[in-house]
């Protein structure tokens, strides 16, 4: 009997969970438990579609680490897939003086990571990419891009029921219920049991 799996929310984590979770172990079956009648709906469809490249994160870190293996699989994935983005680059800048030391140690951190071509830029160069920023100097970082994440999170939907997954929209969940053989998840849409429970919603109820 396969294993049954139930992931509560499905935002880009969610559904990235359950995609990875499907392509290592065939065996499970997953479900996705989203209370919006659509997916992506919350910060996944209302962030700044950043591609972060690592450049801030302290070197040797698990979130360093994280952002750096992310970054890579995320633009595979989209070539892949055939998902859209755009690696443009950004400039960091420092306004006053006081902030270049700042933007050495970011540089740093950067050049640690593994970026390469990170630099310092002159005032006139950073104007060249924004002509409009107030700027001393600033740091330019060409791995950094844009992209829609709510057309991955489409995209990993897709995927998933491809293979078999399920994806329940407007499932709220209102309570969790645990007993010796079985988790038990109920919504004002019904119930539904799985033998594992993966939350990667905001907040929710436990009984």
């Amino acid at each position: 009997m396969k294993k049954e799996v139930l992931i509560i929310g499905g935002g880009i984590v969610g559904l990235a969970t359950a995609w990875r979770l499907m392509e290592a172990r065939p065996d499970l079956k997953v479900t996705v438990l989203e209370k919006e009648p659509e997916l992506a709906t919350h910060q996944t469809g209302h962030n700044s579609g950043v591609i972060h490249s690592g450049i801030y994160y302290r070197p040797g870190t698990l979130r360093a680490r994280n952002c750096m293996e992310g970054y890579g699989e995320l633009l595979r994935f989209c070539d892949e897939h055939g998902i859209p983005y755009d690696i443009c680059g950004k400039v960091i800048v420092a306004t006053r003086p006081e902030e270049l030391p700042q933007l050495d140690k970011i540089l740093d951190h950067g050049l640690q990571n593994g970026l390469k071509d990170i630099r310092r830029i002159s005032a006139a160069e950073t104007r060249e990419h924004e002509p409009h920023v107030n700027v001393v100097e600033s740091l330019w970082v060409p791995q950094a891009g844009i992209i829609n994440y709510r057309k991955v999170a489409n995209k990993y939907a897709e995927l998933i029921t491809a293979r078999g997954g399920v994806i329940r929209t407007g499932f709220k969940v209102t309570s969790i219920k645990r007993s010796t053989n079985e988790i038990t998840v109920i919504g004002e849409a019904g119930e539904v049991s799985g033998d594992l429970l993966i939350s990667c919603a905001a907040c929710m109820p436990i009984k």
